[in-house]
């Protein structure tokens, strides 16, 4: 790995503490109620719209506002810091992804948002959709399927017992026969050193295709 500058070491001496899961919930930014008991309220102004070729099992980035994410940018400058798969479809559109707590009383790992939560600007500042490009339908509902299973296993970076975001929607197609063929990367972070499977190297993958992005209506 190249060296890096002074202003990327502090950085690099947080990373392994914050995205091993041990102190991410306090670099999240708290929210205090569930988004399921007030998206029909609190996110009523700002209802997002997804491409039309948009399907359930598609990927969606953000660059985040958090610590977290300002640390992952620091080590991955490609644009964006956080990664879920979607689910359901338009009007009722979810995102089902691994982070850190974002709930106040919610434990870090595998949750599932609504896309007005996941978009929001206090812990959005832009987003991309990209479409999975499967080998049938019957293979991208398994990639929903697998996903799902993994709901509420615990956010960690460095231990099999839990995921990250890019690492959970990757597997997710894996487990359903379809190889994204993403790149993952050496990282020789402080206690923790292995290979990461960053945004960037995600994105990379011949298998998605980046579709048109909106905003708020």
């Amino acid at each position: 790995m190249p060296a890096r500058s002074r202003a990327w070491r502090p950085r690099a001496l947080l990373a392994p503490l914050l995205l091993a899961g041990g102190l991410a919930a306090q670099a999240a930014a708290p929210t205090a109620a569930s988004p399921t008991a007030t998206s029909a309220s609190a996110f009523a102004a700002t209802p997002w719209r997804l491409p039309a070729e948009a399907q359930a099992g598609d990927l969606i980035f953000r660059e985040g506002t958090e610590t977290i994410s300002d640390i992952i940018l620091g080590i991955d400058p490609g644009g964006y810091s956080h990664v879920g798969m979607l689910l359901g479809s338009a009007g009722n559109w979810q995102v089902l992804h691994a982070t850190p707590s974002e709930v106040a009383g919610r434990p870090d790992g595998v949750v599932i948002d609504t896309l007005d939560f996941f978009l929001d600007p206090v812990r959005a500042r832009r987003h991309a959709v990209y479409q999975v490009r499967a080998d049938d339908a019957a293979q991208r509902e398994q990639a929903v399927r697998r996903a799902r299973a993994a709901l509420g296993r615990p956010f960690r970076m460095a231990d099999d017992s839990g995921t990250y975001c890019t690492r959970l929607v990757w597997q997710a197609w894996q487990d359903a026969g379809l190889s994204l063929a993403a790149r993952f990367r050496h990282l020789d972070l402080p206690l923790i050193p292995g290979d990461y499977l960053l945004p960037s190297g995600l994105i990379a993958s011949p298998r998605l295709r980046a579709l048109t992005q909106d905003a708020p209506d």
